[in-house]
C-alpha cells in the first residue's frame, strides 16, 4: 500500500505523517514542495533522501512528469532525456523499482477533437529511447492510462505496447471514467472501465486507486471515495486478486486536491484528513476483497 502523498501535504514531513497515520511505509513520490522529485535541486533531493531514511520510509514508484499530458511530442527531446537521466540517478539512490511515465499530450483541434495525425511513430521512437534507458538501469517503466496518447483507449494502449518493448502499465481505476474514448464519435463518451481492464490486465504491473466521473457534455470531473463513483473499484480489485496480481496499490484521491488543476485545493488539514480517510476506506475494501477471493496483501 502506498499513495501520492502530495495530495495529503505539500511538504515531506506532512506526507510522511499521513503515510504513518495509515500504518504504511511506502510513498509514491511525485511533488515535494510543489516540485516533482526528479526536478528538485540536488541539495533539496539529498535532504529528502535523508529524511526518508530517518523516517524508515521507502519510495515504491516515481510519479514522474516524463512525457505526460502537459508535454508536447514536438518539444525538444534532449530536455526529456536530461530528466530521464536525473530520475535514474535519484531512483538508484532511493532503490526505487518503478517509474510512471506517459506518452505525450493528445493533439487536439480547437473544438477538442483528436487530430487524425497523432505523430505515433515519433511518440513511439521517443518512448523506446526513454524505456531503454530505464530498463538498462534495472528500472521498470509503467505507462499510466491518463490523458495522453496511450490513454486514448485500450486499443491505443495495446498499439503503444506493441511498439515499445519492455514498457508495462500502471492501471488507474478512475481514469477511464474521466477520459474520453477517442475511438467513438465526437463528443467522446467516457471509456468503459471494465472493458479497459479486461483488455489491459495482462500488462498491468502497478495499480492506482481513484474513482471519478466526467460529464462528456461539459468536461467537468468529479471524484469520490473508492467505489462511491462509477468506476467499479471493488470489482477491479477482486478481479486483480483472482488473477494473481501481486503488485502494489497506490491511492490517488483527487478529492481535496487535483495535481493537474491548481484551482482545486483545500485547507491543509482537510487535505490531510481526506487522504487518510481515503486510505482507510480503501484498506477496508482491499481486506474484504482478500477474504472474498482468497488473495493476499
Amino acid at each position: 500500500m502506498s499513495g501520492f502523498a502530495d495530495e495529503a501535504a505539500d511538504g515531506l514531513e506532512g506526507q510522511i505523517g499521513a503515510t504513518r497515520a495509515l500504518g504504511w511505509s511506502c510513498i509514491e513520490a511525485r511533488s515535494i514542495g510543489g516540485v516533482n522529485i526528479h526536478d528538485l535541486p540536488d541539495r533539496d533531493f539529498d535532504a529528502v533522501r535523508r529524511t526518508l531514511d530517518e523516517a524508515g520510509m521507502r519510495v515504491n514508484c516515481f510519479g514522474s512528469t516524463i512525457a505526460n499530458w502537459s508535454k508536447s511530442v514536438d518539444e525538444p527531446f534532449a530536455g526529456t532525456l536530461e530528466v530521464v537521466e536525473r530520475a535514474i540517478r535519484r531512483m538508484r539512490a532511493l532503490d526505487v523499482p518503478l517509474v510512471r511515465i506517459m506518452s505525450y499530450a493528445i493533439l487536439l483541434d480547437a473544438a477538442g477533437r483528436a487530430l487524425p495525425d497523432q505523430k505515433k511513430e515519433e511518440r513511439f521512437r521517443r518512448l523506446r529511447e526513454i524505456c531503454n534507458r530505464f530498463l538498462d538501469a534495472g528500472i521498470t517503466p509503467v505507462h499510466e492510462n491518463c490523458m495522453n496518447f496511450g490513454g486514448m483507449s485500450w486499443e491505443h494502449s495495446l498499439e503503444m505496447l506493441a511498439a515499445v518493448p519492455g514498457l508495462q502499465l500502471v492501471f488507474d481505476t478512475g481514469n477511464p471514467g474521466i477520459t474520453p474514448d477517442f475511438r467513438r464519435p465526437f463528443p467522446y463518451p467516457n471509456q468503459d472501465v471494465m472493458e479497459c481492464y479486461a483488455h489491459l490486465r495482462a500488462h498491468v504491473a502497478h495499480v492506482h486507486i481513484k474513482d471519478g466521473v466526467r460529464d462528456p457534455a461539459t468536461g467537468k470531473e468529479r471524484y469520490f471515495f473508492p467505489d462511491e463513483g462509477r468506476c467499479q473499484v471493488a470489482a477491479i480489485v477482486r478481479e486483480l486478486l483472482r488473477s494473481g496480481y501481486d503488485g502494489d496499490f497506490s491511492i490517488e484521491p483527487h478529492m481535496a486536491v487535483v495535481f493537474h488543476d491548481a484551482g482545486v485545493s483545500s485547507p491543509e488539514r482537510l487535505r490531510f484528513d481526506n487522504y487518510v480517510e481515503y486510505g482507510r476506506r480503501f484498506q477496508r475494501m482491499l481486506d474484504a476483497a482478500v477474504l472474498e477471493t482468497g488473495g493476499r496483501t
